[in-house]
């Protein structure tokens, strides 16, 4: 992809449901930018995570954006309070929509400070959709994979982040803990049918939706998906419904 020049105005971004966002889990950006062609107009959020983001991802991010898309950029931060508070400063000037960090209430705060006046969202990742209660435990958690959701999600609202991460199985009682003005974005997402991989708390998007979503992070059922474009179709009309 080639970054707008300058003194060009950004194209319109494509006509597309935004609370879609395809996971860009791909090795390459070669692969990554075949991903978004094929899928055309049918997505306009995309999400570039460790993966792609270490093979060149973040120069794709900014191509993205320049072509009028919108950009989630899921790093999970967590470090000592400075350190995340650069990064940010350091994100920001990407001009990105999402961050990811971890729902420590320190790097939430330090995050929150240095994004401060800004529109990115930051978004709290509770507990992993991979993760359920042994592996809590075998992690040193006493508490279950529901509790420490909530916990981290009021701690989250608490310090001004703009939303949430959690499996869509917690959308509903994360919405009662957040409110109706933050974002839940919910990964695990599988149309019906579906393989569910290694995710071991997941739904379909209509009932996630249903359920108090505000986006939905779909990667494997489109970006490995014979005809990405169908597949993107596909869960937007699971979608509607909600």
């Amino acid at each position: 992809m080639q970054n707008a020049a300058p003194d060009q105005e950004r194209p319109e971004p494509p006509i597309a449901d935004p609370r879609l966002i395809v996971g860009l889990d791909v090795p390459t950006i070669a692969e990554a930018e075949t991903r978004v062609e094929q899928i055309g107009d049918e997505a306009v959020f995309f999400k570039i995570g460790y993966q792609l983001a270490f093979a060149g991802g973040l120069s794709l991010a900014r191509d993205l954006k320049a072509s009028g898309r919108k950009v989630f950029l899921d790093m999970k931060l967590l470090d000592i309070d400075n350190t995340v508070a650069k990064g940010v400063e350091s994100i920001l000037a990407m001009g990105v929509d999402m961050l990811t960090l971890h729902a420590y209430p320190k790097a939430m705060r330090a995050a929150v400070e240095a994004a401060r006046g800004s529109d990115l969202c930051l978004l709290g990742v509770t507990v992993l959709t991979s993760m359920d209660a042994a592996d809590l435990q075998e992690a040193g958690y006493a508490c279950s994979p529901d509790e420490l959701v909530l916990r981290r999600a009021e701690q989250a609202r608490s310090c001004g982040m703009g939303g949430i991460v959690c499996a869509a199985t917690e959308a509903a009682a994360v919405r009662r803990v957040v409110g109706p003005g933050m974002a839940v974005v919910t990964p695990g997402i599988r149309p019906a049918g579906a393989d569910h991989g290694d995710q071991k708390r997941v739904m379909t998007p209509a009932d996630a939706l249903s359920a108090g979503a505000s986006h939905l992070v779909v990667a494997r059922p489109i970006v490995a998906a014979e005809d990405p474009a169908a597949a993107a179709r596909k869960i937007r009309m699971e979608m509607q419904p909600a």
